[in-house]
């Protein structure tokens, strides 16, 4: 007998998740222009009135290879000002007790830029560091040998935990590098176990170039759940390049996966190498098609989990209107399909019903409500033809 309750199917499925918004920092990261202060402030600002409770507001790093967070400390400062405070106090929100900031810190020397953030009030609750299976993939971004970045690593959670910052460590190529092709799910396996081991305090499991396929999101995290059965220490982050993302993501919860990221539009990518009129460092030439690169749309992620019946904690009208303002903008037309055809409307769109059926139904001299004729009631009764039986059947 078949079973139908989905869960289950799946008894690790989640019925809450924990949705992070990393639009200012990860979305913003692959623009080719500078996106003002003002209006990195304003979607942080207003994803956390909206229901986010993770944000990841901005990049640490150097300004000669990512200027697009020249502006960091003034994004911070902002998010955790008085004025802010007290606006969101006023939605029932403790920015202090309710909201989790992070700053991306891939070096040491960003890692220590976070820390003195943290000394003179306004520095993040939660860093993040990242290492990639490919050892290519990892010296792209980070310059170093995988061994010389675990050895900074270690350095640096301790560091951060004194401090009083959680560490995220991330692990990419996952499921695929976009410079040396296939690797390992096993290798991620065991680069997650090292991260925990040396202190870190969660674990991104990134697909950066949209390798991922639903098949493999599943078998990977629950390779993941048997090891480290701790569904709120471990975090989905997958990109989009081929328009199945959203299927890895039910892979995911399947799994029993609880914690996404996402960004508004869909944006996102690698670090650019050109910014407005001029060339920049970035982390080299991209390694995909920079027309398809993207992450998961927040707009599309919401309407898939919220239509699943899974809590998330999101306004979600809100943040279709924020993703609305997000394509002017970026001054372009972005990803998400919802803020166009919106949410699944339960209760139908009578406006656009064609008038006269009550009439007709009257006429008939029929009941409302009625869908089959009167003499066809009762059980239905298949014909022993039906099927393969008849030879009418197309084989």
């Amino acid at each position: 007998m078949t079973e139908y309750d989905y869960w289950k199917i799946f008894p690790r499925m989640p019925k809450k998740v924990t949705i992070g918004d990393i639009t200012i920092r990860d979305g913003f990261q692959h623009c080719e222009k500078f996106i003002s202060t003002e209006a990195k402030i304003f979607y942080g600002q207003e994803m956390i009135l909206a229901g986010c409770r993770d944000l990841e507001v901005t990049n640490l790093g150097s300004p000669k290879t990512t200027p697009q967070f020249k502006d960091a400390d003034e994004v911070m400062k902002a998010i955790r000002d008085d004025q802010f405070k007290k606006r969101a106090s006023k939605a029932g929100i403790n920015l202090d007790k309710d909201i989790i900031l992070t700053c991306v810190t891939i070096r040491e020397v960003a890692v220590d830029r976070a820390i003195e953030m943290k000394k003179n009030g306004y520095g993040p609750d939660r860093i993040l560091m990242m290492v990639s299976t490919d050892p290519e993939h990892h010296f792209a971004n980070s310059g170093t040998t995988l061994t010389q970045y675990w050895r900074e690593a270690e350095r640096c959670i301790k560091k951060a935990r004194d401090a009083g910052i959680q560490m995220c460590g991330t692990v990419s190529t996952i499921w695929g590098s976009p410079i040396s092709g296939a690797t390992k799910m096993e290798d991620a396996v065991e680069f997650t176990k090292r991260w925990f081991q040396i202190g870190a305090h969660d674990v991104e499991h990134a697909d950066h170039d949209g390798s991922a396929n639903a098949a493999d999101v599943y078998r990977y995290f629950s390779m993941v759940m048997d090891a480290m059965p701790n569904p709120e220490a471990h975090l989905c982050h997958l990109h989009e390049t081929k328009r199945i993302a959203s299927s890895s993501i039910l892979a995911a919860l399947q799994a029993g996966i609880c914690r996404f990221e996402a960004t508004l539009g869909g944006l996102g990518g690698q670090p650019a190498n050109f910014l407005d009129d001029c060339p920049i460092k970035g982390t080299g030439e991209y390694y995909y098609d920079p027309r398809y690169v993207g992450l998961v749309c927040m707009e599309d992620l919401l309407v898939q989990i919220d239509e699943l019946g899974i809590k998330h904690g999101y306004d979600v009208n809100r943040v279709l209107l924020l993703g609305n303002k997000m394509e002017k903008t970026m001054g372009a037309r972005l990803r998400s399909e919802a803020i166009i055809n919106g949410r699944t409307i339960k209760a139908g769109h009578m406006e656009h019903a064609r008038p006269g059926l009550k009439k007709l139904i009257e006429k008939e001299g029929e009941k409302i409500g009625q869908q089959i004729p009167p003499d066809w009631e009762g059980d239905v009764v298949l014909s022993d033809k039906w099927g393969p039986a008849d030879p009418l059947w197309k084989k």
